[in-house]
């Protein structure tokens, strides 16, 4: 009973490290969830109005009167449904390299050659050659060094029509888009998702990545040519079930 409790222990032990990699068994893995963030909580809390002291709200001041479809009108998303543009042109490079070293040397000696008589009283019962003048010698000695270094580059120019799925209290944007290109067997898709805040957004209606807050951008595809490139179910089962 004992042996298969430590059996069962063992193999507990090299399974659960690997839960959190069962999600992507035979699929891409998952984004986390953006609704549950703290910026989405933020969002979530109405800004101060703008009120006189009579307590009535302070329209928006304006140079011409006209909507969206006027020919002065402010084209830029600003309601849910509209479509806006996310440009993204990502182009970053980082490089990192660390090197340490650590020796430490030690040295203890301990003798009791004279307490009140006692070592002289206590050498008589210890065998021959033995004596308290040098009870104790310690040396200790250790070193170790280590090296790391990391170097990675990624370039992505993109560009995606997204909707506003929802206006926040405060006013962001809460975008989402999704591109699906089919060549023969192969399905590309891209992906994305986030807040945007009106103002960051162009006379062109146009929006930059990098103002897109809780950002979520998924740039790959499934199909005949991607399963290849994927393990197989199985392997990949065992590389988080065998713990070595």
């Amino acid at each position: 009973m004992l042996k298969m409790t430590c059996t069962a222990l063992v193999v507990a032990l090299g399974v659960l490290p690997g839960c959190a990699r069962l999600d992507h068994i035979g699929r891409p893995p998952t984004f986390s969830e953006a609704r549950e963030t703290p910026e989405h909580f933020a969002m979530l809390s109405p800004g101060l109005p703008l009120e006189t002291d009579q307590g009535r709200v302070l329209p928006e001041p304006s140079l011409w009167d006209g909507g969206q479809a006027s020919l002065f009108g402010d084209r830029r998303a600003a309601k849910r449904g509209d479509i806006l543009t996310v440009v993204i042109e990502i182009d970053e490079s980082a490089e990192i390299s660390n090197s340490s070293n650590r020796s430490r040397n030690g040295n203890e000696s301990l003798g009791i050659p004279q307490l009140l008589g006692l070592p002289q009283r206590i050498a008589d019962d210890l065998p021959e050659n033995f004596s308290l003048d040098n009870a104790v010698d310690l040396n200790s000695s250790s070193s170790s060094g280590g090296d790391g270094s990391v170097r990675r580059k990624e370039k992505l120019e993109l560009k995606i029509a997204a909707t506003v799925v929802e206006v926040l209290p405060n006013g962001t944007l809460s975008i989402q888009g999704l591109q699906e290109v089919r060549v023969n067997f192969e399905l590309r898709e891209l992906i994305v998702t986030g807040y945007v805040r009106p103002e960051d957004i162009s006379r062109q209606n146009e929006v930059t990545y990098d103002k897109i807050a809780s950002a979520r951008i998924s740039y790959g595809g499934r199909g005949q040519i991607s399963d290849v490139q994927q393990p197989r179910i199985g392997q990949q089962v065992l590389d988080v079930v065998l713990p070595f």
